[in-house]
């Protein structure tokens, strides 16, 4: 059988921004692999798409249930990777699936679509000639400062990430690193009804968080290319 995993992006907030193919890719899909099957079900329901063979795949099952993954992937002709919102793989989990089935000579279809980067890049504000894009920083606190100690020696636009409930975290992290004065832009709940777009120095930012106790999704851009 000639077999394609195809890679789908669904939106992040706002269900108007899945793209006709990826409807279409969802709507024919034999199986659908997906994140959380909770998020799944609803998207599925919000875009009034049949009910899907459903397997999970999170960062806690990923390596141990790749390879019976594979297999269900070659016994039919399409499957769709999806996360819970967002490009799949990007910033979540897949990657090593993905290598797997790559590895199994089975053919991988990436469709374009919704990101949480690309979206806050185009609507920051800044040259976009070139940036850094850091990810995630770790979770331990010493490695964290270690790692945007380095991070500040970058001479680039760089972009960070991390989950809703360390947003203040991050900027007063950012904050003590970089400095108070340091420019930035805080894309926040991106495609949502309260979505916004903070721009200005970080200490002004940190404040604004702090006192109004900002928890969501989030992407941090910091201007830290030296002027000539």
């Amino acid at each position: 059988m000639n077999s394609t995993l195809f890679l789908v992006p669904v939106p992040m907030g706002n269900y108007k921004d899945i793209t006709l193919r990826a409807l279409e890719v969802l709507r024919n899909a034999d199986i659908v692999i997906c994140e959380e099957y909770k998020e799944a079900r609803r998207l599925f329901a919000k875009l009034e798409i049949l009910p899907k063979e459903l397997y999970s795949l999170n960062e806690h099952n990923e390596v141990e249930d790749a390879g019976e993954l594979v297999g269900k992937i070659s016994e039919v002709s399409k499957t769709a990777l999806i996360s819970d919102a967002g490009s799949p793989v990007f910033s979540d989990p897949g990657h090593y699936l993905l290598s797997q089935v790559l590895n199994a000579g089975i053919k991988v279809v990436p469709l374009p679509g919704a990101n949480s980067v690309i979206t806050a890049l185009i609507g920051s504000g800044f040259n976009l000639d070139s940036f850094y894009f850091a990810g995630w920083l770790p979770q331990k606190k010493d490695l964290r400062k270690q790692r945007l100690i380095k991070l500040k020696k970058i001479n680039e636009l760089i972009v960070l990430m991390e989950t809703p409930y360390r947003l203040r975290k991050l900027l007063a992290e950012v904050s003590s690193v970089f400095g108070k004065e340091r420019e930035i832009v805080l894309a926040y709940n991106l495609t949502m009804e309260d979505e916004k777009f903070f721009r200005g120095k970080i200490g002004e930012i940190l404040k604004f968080a702090e006192q109004n106790k900002l928890k969501g999704a989030f992407v941090l851009m910091i201007e830290n290319r030296r002027r000539r």
